[in-house]
Protein backbone atom coordinates (compact mmCIF):
# COMPACT_ATOMS: atom_id res chain seq x y z
CA UNK A 1 0.00 0.00 0.00
CA UNK A 2 1.74 3.62 -1.21
CA UNK A 3 1.24 6.18 1.27
CA UNK A 4 -1.43 7.69 0.03
CA UNK A 5 -4.03 5.02 0.04
CA UNK A 6 -6.56 4.51 2.80
CA UNK A 7 -6.89 1.17 4.16
CA UNK A 8 -10.02 -0.80 3.88
CA UNK A 9 -12.48 0.40 6.34
CA UNK A 10 -14.18 -2.56 8.48
CA UNK A 11 -17.35 -2.56 10.34
CA UNK A 12 -16.91 -5.06 13.39
CA UNK A 13 -20.87 -5.57 15.05
CA UNK A 14 -21.06 -7.60 18.15
CA UNK A 15 -23.33 -6.49 20.98
CA UNK A 16 -20.37 -7.75 23.46
CA UNK A 17 -18.91 -4.57 23.49
CA UNK A 18 -15.14 -6.60 24.78
CA UNK A 19 -15.72 -8.29 21.71
CA UNK A 20 -16.01 -5.88 19.16
CA UNK A 21 -12.97 -4.06 20.80
CA UNK A 22 -11.09 -7.24 20.54
CA UNK A 23 -12.07 -7.04 16.94
CA UNK A 24 -10.65 -3.82 16.40
CA UNK A 25 -7.51 -5.22 18.09
CA UNK A 26 -6.59 -7.97 15.93
CA UNK A 27 -7.71 -5.34 12.45
CA UNK A 28 -5.70 -2.64 13.40
CA UNK A 29 -3.60 -1.92 11.06
CA UNK A 30 -4.11 -2.78 7.88
CA UNK A 31 -7.39 -1.73 8.20
CA UNK A 32 -9.90 1.07 9.17
CA UNK A 33 -11.76 -0.66 11.89
CA UNK A 34 -15.13 0.81 12.92
CA UNK A 35 -17.11 -1.03 15.47
CA UNK A 36 -20.92 -0.89 16.95
CA UNK A 37 -22.61 -2.62 19.84
CA UNK A 38 -25.87 -3.03 18.42
CA UNK A 39 -28.24 -2.76 14.68
CA UNK A 40 -28.90 0.80 14.49
CA UNK A 41 -25.71 2.01 16.30
CA UNK A 42 -23.85 -0.07 12.82
CA UNK A 43 -26.63 1.68 10.51
CA UNK A 44 -25.47 4.68 11.54
CA UNK A 45 -21.50 4.15 11.30
CA UNK A 46 -22.50 2.08 7.36
CA UNK A 47 -21.38 4.22 4.53
CA UNK A 48 -20.21 3.61 1.03
CA UNK A 49 -16.45 3.35 2.22
CA UNK A 50 -17.40 0.47 4.33
CA UNK A 51 -15.98 -3.11 2.45
CA UNK A 52 -16.64 -5.65 4.93
CA UNK A 53 -19.37 -5.87 8.14
CA UNK A 54 -18.61 -8.44 10.65
CA UNK A 55 -21.77 -9.22 11.84
CA UNK A 56 -23.27 -10.85 14.97
CA UNK A 57 -26.58 -12.29 14.48
CA UNK A 58 -28.35 -12.34 17.72
CA UNK A 59 -28.48 -8.58 18.96
CA UNK A 60 -31.05 -7.00 21.87
CA UNK A 61 -31.75 -4.06 19.34
CA UNK A 62 -31.97 -4.94 15.71
CA UNK A 63 -31.05 -8.53 14.81
CA UNK A 64 -28.21 -9.30 12.09
CA UNK A 65 -30.74 -10.57 10.03
CA UNK A 66 -32.40 -7.20 10.42
CA UNK A 67 -28.96 -5.10 9.94
CA UNK A 68 -27.94 -7.46 7.51
CA UNK A 69 -31.45 -6.59 4.81
CA UNK A 70 -31.15 -2.72 5.54
CA UNK A 71 -27.79 -2.81 4.89
CA UNK A 72 -28.35 -4.74 1.63
CA UNK A 73 -31.59 -2.52 0.80
CA UNK A 74 -29.91 0.57 1.39
CA UNK A 75 -27.94 -0.52 -1.39
CA UNK A 76 -24.33 -0.72 0.01
CA UNK A 77 -21.60 -3.15 -1.43
CA UNK A 78 -19.88 -3.89 1.27
CA UNK A 79 -18.71 -8.02 1.33
CA UNK A 80 -20.92 -9.00 4.65
CA UNK A 81 -19.83 -11.65 7.28
CA UNK A 82 -22.01 -13.00 10.06
CA UNK A 83 -20.02 -13.97 12.92
CA UNK A 84 -22.06 -15.03 15.97
CA UNK A 85 -22.41 -18.09 18.27
CA UNK A 86 -26.04 -18.64 16.78
CA UNK A 87 -25.35 -22.45 14.69
CA UNK A 88 -26.22 -21.76 11.17
CA UNK A 89 -29.89 -23.70 10.17
CA UNK A 90 -31.78 -23.52 7.01
CA UNK A 91 -32.99 -20.34 7.91
CA UNK A 92 -29.88 -19.02 6.32
CA UNK A 93 -30.21 -20.07 2.94
CA UNK A 94 -31.85 -16.72 1.82
CA UNK A 95 -29.74 -14.65 3.70
CA UNK A 96 -27.40 -12.03 1.86
CA UNK A 97 -24.25 -12.56 3.13
CA UNK A 98 -21.05 -13.47 2.42
CA UNK A 99 -19.58 -15.50 4.88
CA UNK A 100 -20.64 -17.40 7.81
CA UNK A 101 -18.23 -18.12 11.02
CA UNK A 102 -19.38 -19.42 13.92
CA UNK A 103 -17.54 -18.12 17.35
CA UNK A 104 -15.39 -18.57 19.11
CA UNK A 105 -13.21 -17.03 16.04
CA UNK A 106 -8.44 -16.34 16.34
CA UNK A 107 -7.21 -13.29 15.09
CA UNK A 108 -5.98 -15.36 12.20
CA UNK A 109 -9.77 -16.62 11.81
CA UNK A 110 -10.91 -12.56 11.13
CA UNK A 111 -7.45 -11.33 9.29
CA UNK A 112 -8.48 -14.49 7.00
CA UNK A 113 -12.40 -13.79 6.73
CA UNK A 114 -11.46 -10.08 5.99
CA UNK A 115 -8.94 -10.44 3.29
CA UNK A 116 -10.46 -13.24 1.97
CA UNK A 117 -13.57 -10.95 1.28
CA UNK A 118 -11.58 -8.15 -0.05
CA UNK A 119 -10.50 -10.50 -2.05
CA UNK A 120 -13.92 -11.43 -3.54
CA UNK A 121 -15.17 -8.03 -3.75
CA UNK A 122 -13.02 -7.86 -7.38
CA UNK A 123 -14.68 -10.65 -8.43
CA UNK A 124 -18.18 -10.70 -10.50
CA UNK A 125 -21.29 -10.68 -9.20
CA UNK A 126 -22.12 -14.24 -10.64
CA UNK A 127 -18.84 -15.28 -8.55
CA UNK A 128 -19.51 -13.62 -5.61
CA UNK A 129 -23.16 -15.43 -5.09
CA UNK A 130 -21.00 -18.44 -6.14
CA UNK A 131 -18.70 -18.13 -2.92
CA UNK A 132 -21.54 -16.89 -0.96
CA UNK A 133 -23.62 -20.21 -1.61
CA UNK A 134 -20.83 -21.77 -0.79
CA UNK A 135 -20.50 -20.51 2.53
CA UNK A 136 -24.00 -21.35 3.59
CA UNK A 137 -23.84 -24.95 2.39
CA UNK A 138 -20.41 -25.39 4.19
CA UNK A 139 -22.38 -24.10 7.07
CA UNK A 140 -25.56 -26.05 7.21
CA UNK A 141 -22.74 -29.31 6.38
CA UNK A 142 -20.83 -28.23 9.04
CA UNK A 143 -24.06 -27.63 11.84
CA UNK A 144 -25.64 -31.01 10.36
CA UNK A 145 -28.42 -29.34 8.49
CA UNK A 146 -28.43 -30.84 5.98
CA UNK A 147 -31.60 -33.03 5.33
CA UNK A 148 -33.79 -30.61 4.05
CA UNK A 149 -35.35 -29.43 1.04
CA UNK A 150 -33.76 -25.95 1.56
CA UNK A 151 -30.32 -27.41 1.70
CA UNK A 152 -31.57 -29.35 -1.47
CA UNK A 153 -31.96 -26.41 -3.31
CA UNK A 154 -28.92 -24.62 -2.11
CA UNK A 155 -27.25 -27.27 -3.53
CA UNK A 156 -28.72 -27.12 -6.49
CA UNK A 157 -28.71 -23.19 -6.96
CA UNK A 158 -25.14 -23.62 -5.81
CA UNK A 159 -24.21 -26.01 -9.06
CA UNK A 160 -26.49 -23.50 -11.36
CA UNK A 161 -24.60 -20.73 -10.73
CA UNK A 162 -21.17 -22.90 -10.76
CA UNK A 163 -21.89 -24.07 -14.47
CA UNK A 164 -22.91 -20.59 -15.48
CA UNK A 165 -19.15 -19.20 -14.21
CA UNK A 166 -17.21 -21.95 -15.77
CA UNK A 167 -19.12 -21.80 -19.15
CA UNK A 168 -18.39 -17.41 -18.91
CA UNK A 169 -14.61 -18.90 -18.06
CA UNK A 170 -14.60 -21.22 -20.99
CA UNK A 171 -15.91 -18.68 -23.12
CA UNK A 172 -13.59 -15.73 -22.28
CA UNK A 173 -10.47 -18.31 -22.00
CA UNK A 174 -11.44 -19.30 -26.06
CA UNK A 175 -11.61 -16.03 -26.80
CA UNK A 176 -8.65 -14.83 -25.45
CA UNK A 177 -7.21 -17.30 -26.81
CA UNK A 178 -7.33 -15.53 -30.62
CA UNK A 179 -6.66 -12.03 -29.56
CA UNK A 180 -3.93 -10.77 -31.44
CA UNK A 181 -1.29 -9.38 -28.92
CA UNK A 182 0.13 -5.93 -30.36
CA UNK A 183 3.91 -5.79 -30.63
CA UNK A 184 6.53 -7.35 -32.76
CA UNK A 185 6.82 -10.68 -33.46
CA UNK A 186 10.75 -11.56 -33.87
Amino acid sequence: MSGDETPPTVLAVDDEADLAELYRVYLDGPYDVRIATGGEEALSKMDDSVEVVLLDRRMPDMSGHEVLDRIRNAGYKARVAMLTAVEPDVDIVDMPFDDYKTKPVTKEDILTLVEVLLHRANFDERSQEFFALASKKAALEASGATGSEEYEELVERMEAVRTEVDDTLDHLSARDAFVEVPGNVP
